[in-house]
């Protein structure tokens, strides 16, 4: 499906390994030879196929031949990447799910039968445990030795025996000293429940997979291809936009982006599901280390715009379960706790300098030149996928300078 509401377009498309077909750098620049002189780079977050994807790029673009002011010409630009749907169910659609991993089918199919049959064996959860291993692609020596979620290696009796109670809201885990007996655990009852917090492990599993492969292209993908934009087509000024897992791959391209390349102008993040703290040069609960992308909005020749709604359920709920728990943390309760929330909850953290706006202010007054700006949505998002606003076109346009 090709966008048609907004020209010119071009779509860039990746794999999970942020490969794509080549001269996508060469489409890119023949804009500038066109008359273009912007590009707006829009990527979507959890999305199961490209039709969906170019669907949101259709309906976000549409406003912006509206909000552009004289002596502009824009040219547009859709990412597509290989994601899927990260929603409020428990369990992934598991058909949308062997599309994105065609190379984990069996897994997949094999974890379908298990939270379908939910067999009460013992032996039944440790299987379903290393499926999970091996749809996250890590086995678990390197489990251990890159930090992933260690819900991935822990006790599957114990790990889903949380995730159950997380869901219920309780006060808290099982208490593993209680040491149950094996016909108490696996009791026709218990399994249910056992399975109730498969099925969520499940998600963050494939969460996690997403997460990791949003970054991957970012910086393989994305950063590199900007870095020959920046060669071939020098004077087009590019502006990046992400949505969800989106806003992390364009963060992430930042990494990628070749030393002396100053193309980026602007960065817009739409409900960015990464951490509040990336950019920090030190957390506030750990002064020695610093967040995965410190100090890399001095990459972007203009300012980082974070958008955020505190009306945002997916990034309020499941982003610090899931953060947390990709820590090993032994808490999965406590989602008040600052450390696990996301970008597109609160904005920018632990930034020296980093400016506060509301969308109204933003619009009526701009944003800074340079450096990150935090910027509440919340009075038109009002929940994770609530982005296409004419409101939040015009936001990028103030961003990059080239509003009307």
């Amino acid at each position: 499906m090709t966008v048609t509401s907004v020209e010119p377009y071009r779509e860039v498309v990746f794999d999970k390994d942020g490969d794509g077909p080549a001269g996508q750098a060469g489409f890119l620049a023949a804009l500038a030879r066109q008359g273009c002189t912007d590009l707006v780079l829009f990527t979507h977050g959890w999305n199961n196929s490209p039709s969906v994807a170019n669907g949101l790029f259709d309906r976000f673009l549409q406003p912006f031949p509206s909000v552009t002011g004289p002596g502009v010409r824009l040219g547009y630009a859709g990412l597509v990447w290989p994601s899927m749907m990260f929603s409020d169910e428990p369990v992934p659609d598991f058909p949308a799910l062997a599309a994105v991993v065609p190379e984990r089918a069996a897994t997949i199919g094999r974890l379908a039968e298990l939270v379908e049959e939910e067999p009460p064996q013992e032996a039944a959860f440790a299987e379903f445990a290393a499926l999970l291993r091996d749809l996250t692609d890590i086995d678990q020596e390197g489990l251990v030795s890159t930090g992933a979620p260690g819900f991935l290696l822990g006790d599957p009796r114990a790990v889903y025996g949380m995730f159950a109670d997380a869901q219920q809201g309780s006060a808290g885990a099982p208490d593993s000293s209680d040491a149950p007996t094996e016909e108490s655990l696996f009791g026709a009852d218990r399994a249910k429940r056992l399975w109730k917090g498969a099925r969520e492990a499940l998600r963050q599993a494939t969460y996690y997979t997403m997460k990791r492969r949003a970054g991957v292209v970012g910086e393989r993908g994305l950063g590199p291809l900007l870095g020959e934009l920046a060669r071939t087509a020098p004077g087009l000024r590019v502006h990046l936009v992400g949505h969800s897992f989106g806003g992390r791959l364009v963060a992430h391209a930042l990494r990628g982006l070749p030393a002396g390349a100053r193309n980026v102008k602007s960065v817009t993040l739409l409900q960015g599901a990464f951490s509040h703290y990336a950019f920090a040069a030190r957390l506030p609960h750990a002064q020695d280390h610093g967040g995965s992308l410190r100090d890399l909005q001095s990459r972007v020749d203009g300012p980082l715009v974070a958008c955020h709604s505190h009306h945002d359920t997916a990034l309020r709920v499941f982003y610090p379960l899931a953060s947390r728990l990709s820590r090993d943390d032994h808490s999965l309760l406590g989602q008040e706790d600052r450390r696990w929330w996301a970008i597109g909850y609160d904005g920018v953290q632990a930034v020296p300098a980093t400016t506060t706006r509301t969308l109204a202010t933003a619009l009526r007054d701009g944003v800074p030149a340079t450096g990150c700006v935090s910027v509440d949505t919340a009075q038109v998002v009002s929940e994770h996928s609530d982005i296409c606003h004419e409101e939040l076109a015009r936001l990028v346009a103030r961003a990059g300078r080239f509003g009307g």
